[in-house]
């Protein structure tokens, strides 16, 4: 069913059968439009996922939308999905397995097989897909946060030294070391793609095919949709290549003062949630050894 006929039909539900006054169905439109916004390829009740609920509730974190704010287009979310299924529309969209939201969980993040695995992924004779290698190229070997990646201008990357210089939360500046070859990919797809397009955000590197500034919300689907096609099954958002780089700059020894500079956290409290990924790792690896050994 056509999407927008499935809330039209939810929103008469509310009205003749619930009752909700019109400001309250003023608030659920808005919801839905913003999360058709956040959704723009969902055009059916099919294109619906039992991963949408956490993946919208992540994105508007990323936009700096309130708590309050969050939780209310949640519940508005969960709500029509739930109407849906008991309309026999959709099946298993709500997953019960979902972990309560105060609970602290640790980032997810991918292990250097699957980070090759992605990174390799792109197909860097396509323009669109170059562009993306380049954000994850760059994002991984320097740590962005996402706010960071979309926002790079031209001016903040120093290919001599081999340097990017971000300023994050707080208006905190860092520079950090660029790869080798995240630097050949970045200048590749400035050389190849973006120069040869029509710009209209001239200061920003990575455009989208209006020559505007890729948002956010575009990236994380792209970042899924590479994922989904080198057969990566993890849950994954933009940050876990964020976490991917904390944690292996860990594992191969780095000082935990240092991944903090590198990441720009204010507290070294926020970093040492990676050395919990990294005991995970020798722990499961001694069992992995332990039960070999029984045998």
């Amino acid at each position: 069913m056509n999407l927008d006929r499935a809330y039209l039909m939810y929103s008469h539900y509310l009205t003749f059968e619930k009752g909700l006054t019109e400001v309250t169905m003023a608030d659920y439109q808005s919801d839905f439009k913003m999360f058709k916004k956040y959704f723009p390829d969902y055009k059916d009740t099919t294109d619906l996922k039992n991963t949408d609920i956490n993946d919208f509730s992540y994105l508007m974190s990323l936009d700096g939308l309130k708590g309050t704010s969050i939780a209310r287009r949640i519940t508005f979310l969960k709500n029509f999905y739930l109407f849906l299924e008991c309309e026999h529309f959709c099946m298993n969209l709500i997953d019960d397995t979902e972990p309560i939201k105060k609970e602290k969980r640790l980032p997810i993040y991918l292990n250097k097989e699957e980070i090759s695995k992605l990174l390799n992924e792109p197909d860097i004779k396509n323009k669109s897909e170059l562009r993306e290698k380049a954000m994850m190229e760059v994002m991984y070997s320097c740590g962005l946060r996402v706010s960071e990646l979309i926002n790079l201008t031209m001016k903040q990357v120093n290919a001599t030294e081999k340097l990017i210089t971000v300023v994050g939360k707080g208006k905190k500046e860092r520079s950090i070391p660029i790869r080798d070859e995240a630097l050949y990919f970045l200048s590749l797809y400035i050389d190849e793609a973006r120069n040869k397009q029509e710009i209209v955000d001239k200061s920003y590197i990575f455009l989208n095919n209006r020559g505007k500034k890729i948002t956010r919300q575009y990236y994380f689907m792209a970042l899924q949709k590479y994922a989904k096609r080198c057969g990566i099954t993890k849950s994954i958002h933009p940050h876990s290549l964020r976490h991917s780089f904390a944690t292996h700059l860990l594992e191969n020894g780095a000082d935990l003062r240092v991944v903090q500079e590198l990441l720009g956290h204010t507290n070294i409290e926020t970093t040492q949630i990676y050395t919990h990924l990294t005991e995970e790792k020798i722990v499961n690896s001694f069992d992995e050894v332990w039960n070999k050994n029984k045998k």
